[in-house]
């Protein structure tokens, strides 16, 4: 007997279901057993008195008049029907269900589920419920399906699978935790999952396994973190610490103290003798580069090689002209490696950095690449890699000879994202902005208001100002109504025929990218017309002016970003929303945008709107899909979870007692242990 055996040990699952519970990556009776509902149906009847405008609800009635059908479109129907509840007349709507009509008869009882609209006294879309359904509690689990994996079938394989093979379920939590915070023991939980008698049990079910979820996850995550300080030791850099503050009392601006914090934070870094494994946010324009450009002086004047990897060529290149600008005047040499570089340019440059000639390279993510061989590389920063996992950011520390990483990003990461997706790293936060800085004024403006935009465009152009005009596509999509590229650069060089309109997108070459970001950069044109790939880094204090077209079509990291390419200069900026957002969540983000410059708060906002999944614009390798637990709504389990996984992580008994067998053997399970440490 074993939970390890396959599905098909269960009464009634035979080759065809066997091939459903597959697609479900249901394999053993574990699998089975540990897929879990994702919601719970509550067919308990209610008074009116008690619930919710939308709220869906439960309700037992006596049918007031005969049902009233009415056919539309291809085999579509309504059935409209009065029914007397709590002394209150109710109207139930029914969609495609007209065979129900003879079930209503004037006088019966009926028990009725549906959203209740408080304001027309009406449940919608409604549906008949047994009276064995609305019994006692009345509480249904619903699960993910596909292919024709019937609701009932598969309800049916968990409860054969919990009464031959749950007893089998083991404790996997140690005492201490389970007896310190009253948690349900594991067996017990699983079944209150599936099977819970009441709203208390599915409660404390949960409970149970969303603490389990989020403590085996920072296990993992500590413990990757004490793997990389104690196993891995760093070269302990011996700094000129004198030098390093010359170099900077001579920045052409006074550090924050946001930034003194974080310079501080990164120095005795890379004087300890474990490897630096850094992440730092900060908000569009904070001041991170500044602090790159401290770590690399540092690094260089201690006796090693740098590197600056960085997501795009126009990125690169910002990044080339502010570093040489503030490394060259002492004696540091900055060199930029690209995908365009000519093949004499790039062996001249590999060779120099082989041979420890060159100090510091900047280029994109072809620096860790074969072929690229450093003499003595000290430091890694890599700017804007937020979509970087745990596994890659493995992968880039084993690159060379072990050295320090700073991960730098100006995307504002929600706490709870921070700890899920970098847990295994120490945190710096740049939480203040530059003085002088003035804050980017936001409208939201309706399309129709587009000529209004546009003489204020010209407005500002007229000033000597230059503006970003950005569209979601690159050319009309049937699909998708709205405004692309090509249109727009075509409307605004007849509406703006005065001024030259440079038009910038991903299809582009990079050679006709970079020359329209120069055409730009120089005033050579005034408004440039962009898909996103003006996102990150794009730097032209020149421009005060941002207008994103469909804005409700980005969330509000994205348009925070984009945002963040204006104000880089001492002149007032303005970002511009232009938006007709159809739902209640679309409108709320445009509010959101013109109440608040604050991208961390907006981070946070954005997780509530969006979820944990969407908030990188695609599935992020760093974080885990879990089954029961939240993220957002589970924020306050997650810290707790991440102090305890690091206190157990952190003591001799966790590596040592058999309390903990269970919790190292699935730590050696995950790959983040090997067996030598379990001896």
């Amino acid at each position: 007997m074993s939970l390890q055996l396959p599905v098909t040990v269960i009464k009634g699952v035979g080759e065809h279901s066997r091939e459903l519970l597959s697609s479900l990556h249901i394999h053993t009776v574990n699998d089975l057993l540990e897929y879990y509902p994702f919601r719970h149906e509550d067919y308990a009847v209610r008074p009116l008195s008690e619930v919710q405008h939308e709220e869906r609800i439960t309700v037992r009635g006596q049918v007031q008049s005969e049902p009233a059908v009415r056919f539309y479109g291809k085999k579509k129907s309504r059935l409209t029907v009065r029914i007397l509840v709590d002394g209150q007349l109710v109207q139930a709507i029914f969609f495609n269900q007209h065979y129900l009509k003879s079930r209503f008869v004037i006088g019966n009882e009926v028990v009725v589920t549906g959203k209740w609209d408080q304001g027309r006294a009406s449940l919608s879309p409604a549906v008949m419920t047994t009276k064995k359904q609305s019994n006692e509690e009345g509480l249904e689990p619903v699960y993910s399906l596909k292919g024709d994996l019937k609701m009932a079938t598969l309800r049916k394989f968990i409860h054969e699978a919990m009464g031959s093979y749950g007893d089998l379920i083991e404790e996997t939590l140690p005492r201490q935790l389970v007896s310190a915070y009253r948690l349900m023991d594991r067996k017990e939980a699983i079944f209150h999952l599936h099977f819970p008698k009441s709203q208390d049990d599915l409660k404390q079910a949960k409970r149970r396994m969303i603490y389990e979820e989020l403590l085996l996850f920072q296990l993992k995550m500590q413990t990757y973190r004490k793997q990389e300080r104690e196993q891995q030791k760093g070269d302990k850099k011996h700094m000129p610490t004198e030098s390093v503050e010359q170099f900077v009392q001579k920045l052409p601006f006074p550090l924050t103290g946001a930034q003194n914090r974080v310079k501080n934070e990164i120095l005795r870094d890379l004087t300890s003798p474990y490897r630096m494994n850094r992440l730092l946010q900060g908000d569009v324009g904070s001041g991170k580069t500044v602090i790159a450009a401290i770590a690399l002086y540092a690094v260089v004047k201690s006796g090693y090689q740098g590197a600056l990897m960085v997501p795009t060529e126009i990125l690169a290149e910002q990044h080339l002209e502010s570093l040489t600008g503030l490394l060259e005047p002492e004696g540091i040499s900055v060199k930029l490696l690209s995908g365009s570089a000519k093949a004499k340019e790039r062996r001249e440059v590999l060779a120099s950095l082989k041979s420890g000639e060159l100090d510091v390279l900047v280029g994109t993510h072809a620096l860790i690449q074969e072929g690229v061989d450093f003499e003595n590389l000290g430091l890694v920063i890599t700017d804007e890699q937020h979509r970087f996992g745990v596994n890659q950011r493995k992968v880039l520390r084993k690159k060379g000879l072990h050295p320090d990483v700073l991960f730098m990003t100006a995307t504002p990461i929600p706490r709870t994202l921070a700890i899920s997706a970098f847990g295994d790293m120490d945190v710096s936060v740049i939480d203040e902005m530059p003085k002088g800085r003035k804050p980017i004024e936001t409208y939201w403006a309706k399309p129709s208001m587009f000529d209004r935009v546009l003489h204020f465009m010209e407005k500002e152009i007229t000033n000597g100002r230059q503006a970003y005009v950005i569209c979601p596509l690159i050319e009309e999509s049937e699909k998708l109504d709205v405004q692309n590229a090509i249109d727009v650069h075509a409307m605004l060089t007849q509406g703006l025929s005065d001024w030259k309109i440079g038009l910038m997108h991903g299809r582009l070459h990079q050679e006709e990218k970079e020359a329209a970001m120069d055409a730009f950069s120089e005033n050579q044109t005034q408004v440039l017309v962009s898909t996103t790939v003006v996102e990150v880094g794009v730097n032209v204090p020149n421009a005060t002016v941002m207008v994103i077209y469909d804005a409700e079509r980005f969330g509000l990291s994205q348009l925070h970003q984009l945002r963040g390419r204006v104000g880089r200069g001492s002149e007032q900026s303005y970002c511009i929303l232009l938006a007709d957002p159809k739902s209640d969540n679309g409108k709320e983000r445009m509010q959101i945008m013109t109440e608040t410059n604050d991208g961390f708060e907006l981070s946070e906002r954005d997780l509530e709107l969006r979820g944990p999944g969407d908030f990188f614009g695609a599935k992020q390798s760093g974080l885990p899909e879990f089954k029961v637990a939240d993220l957002v709504h589970d924020y306050r389990v997650l810290e707790i979870a991440r102090q305890d996984a690091a206190k157990l992580v952190g003591s001799e008994a966790f590596w040592q007692s058999k309390d903990y067998m269970k919790l190292r053997k699935w730590l050696e399970d995950e790959g983040v242990l090997t067996l030598n440490h379990l001896d």
